[in-house]
């Protein structure tokens, strides 16, 4: 499991980190973007609603079952993980001096 917490599906099997890689951690996310200068209100109606199917038993359930671990956050929480993930492969991009060719 390379995420930051052991998966739901799987609880018993030790995070990257737990089994020696401290700090390594690699997890993919899905969620709902907009273009930019969207009004606040479709934004908000949005969030609601994808919040809203989140909490359903049904929408957890299969979230689980396909080896996910469900969560939902605000827009803003959404556009910092982003950032924080982008964030993380520029500074590998550069560690490497990767270069596109």
């Amino acid at each position: 499991m390379a995420g930051h917490a052991r998966s739901a599906a799987l609880p018993d099997v030790p995070t990257a980190a737990e089994s020696g890689l401290p700090g390594f951690e690699a997890s993919i996310y899905y969620g709902l973007s907009a273009p930019s200068g969207t009004p606040r209100p479709i934004i908000d109606r949005l969030n609601k609603e994808l919040r809203s199917m989140m909490e359903s038993e049904e929408t957890t359930n299969r979230i689980v079952a396909d080896g996910g671990d469900p969560i939902a956050s605000t827009p803003e929480e959404y556009a910092a993980n982003i950032e924080r993930e982008e964030g993380k492969r520029v500074a590998l991009i550069k560690k490497l001096g990767l270069k596109i060719e």
